[in-house]
């Protein structure tokens, strides 16, 4: 019987390399419990290399090469030095694993991507924000045409499950508003100001652990969790709200006095996102808020992300846990692919 996912992996840095640890190390359960089997037919990385072998590929021999070389051009045999492009149209897949970098300006290379995977037919998973933040529409509508299913799972919450929680779970309910924590760096930061450090010195701390990039505006400046709202507001609520649109302020104007006056209220300050209906419209927004300890939010900490769910059916559902990482994207991918697996 022919393998059921034949899969492309755009992206094998640490995201992939993530969802293909979980792959090699659980394939027999996987196997034996979902009746869930794959095979590797092509693997591209803009540093990594590329290859393609429609006969399949050695996915723990990949992890090795990527891991001592820094590269899969030392693996054996096949077709090298395809463009992702390419890749996607000459490979013999029916699904796009997609982990591509994020890029909130245009979406690319990630769109590209998966629209190339979904006009040849191919089911898409991504962990790619910057698609699905500002093309989610026209993917879906094309995903619908094609045939195709178009799962992201991990752009939000990474693997927390957020949005099977809402459009499978939670199926029949209409979600009135949405309200988060979803930048475990500026959490971690705003958290490290309680604690007496100033900003700059709880930014250092952060980039030393590595919850903070070299460059961090995308996390301190509010773009990271503009884009996941957006996503949430229009997956979730049926919104057609563009991230440009979305009032966006970030922490790098938070003082320690700021935190401390809003202690002295019995408060917190986090940088809560926010989707809601106002006249009849889907908004959206990120700012820095002053929560009460009586609110959830005020007790997610470190670099946790939450996500609390108002709806017409139950006043408020909540769901806590990591919002990054690669083994958490890695298993977003998966769970994604488990998904396919029950309908396909």
């Amino acid at each position: 019987m022919a393998t059921k996912f034949r899969l492309v992996l755009l992206g094998f840095g640490n995201v992939a390399q993530g969802l293909a640890k979980v792959l090699v190390s659980k394939r027999e359960d996987l196997r034996r419990k979902f009746g869930f089997d794959y095979k590797i037919v092509a693997v591209a990385d803009i540093a990594k290399g590329s290859i393609m072998n429609n006969s399949g590929l050695d996915l723990g021999r990949l992890l090795s090469l990527a891991r001592e070389k820094g590269s899969i051009t030392g693996y054996p045999g096949g077709l090298k030095d395809l463009s992702s492009v390419e890749t996607i149209r000459k490979a013999d897949a029916n699904v796009l694993v997609e982990s591509t970098w994020t890029n909130l300006k245009d979406g690319e290379p990630g769109l590209t991507h998966i629209r190339t995977a979904l006009n040849r037919g191919l089911h898409v998973v991504t962990t790619n924000k910057g698609p699905i933040a500002l093309a989610y529409h026209k993917l879906a509508a094309l995903a619908k045409r094609k045939g195709c299913h178009l799962r992201f799972e991990g752009t939000v919450l990474s693997g927390t499950p957020i949005i099977s929680l809402a459009t499978e779970l939670m199926a029949g309910s209409r979600i009135n508003s949405i309200r988060g924590i979803l930048n475990g760096t500026t959490n971690y930061i705003l958290g490290e100001m309680e604690n007496g450090r100033t900003y700059a010195e709880a930014l250092r701390t952060a980039q030393h652990l590595g919850y903070a990039e070299a460059n961090p505006s995308g996390d301190v400046g509010g773009w990271d969790p503009a884009a996941k709202i957006t996503i949430l507001a229009n997956v979730l609520m049926g919104g057609k709200v563009k991230l440009t649109e979305v009032k966006r302020e970030g922490i790098t104007e938070i003082t320690p006095n700021d935190i401390r006056d809003a202690r002295s209220m019995g408060r917190r300050v986090k940088l809560v996102a926010r989707a809601y209906q106002e006249k009849g419209e889907i908004k959206a927004q990120v700012v820095p808020e002053r929560v009460p300890e009586s609110d959830l939010l005020s007790h997610v900490s470190g670099v946790l992300n939450a996500v609390i769910l108002s709806t017409d059916v139950q006043p408020d559902i909540a769901i806590v846990g990591p919002g990054a990482g690669a083994d958490s994207a890695g298993y977003a991918l998966l769970s994604d692919m488990l998904a396919l697996n029950r309908v396909l």
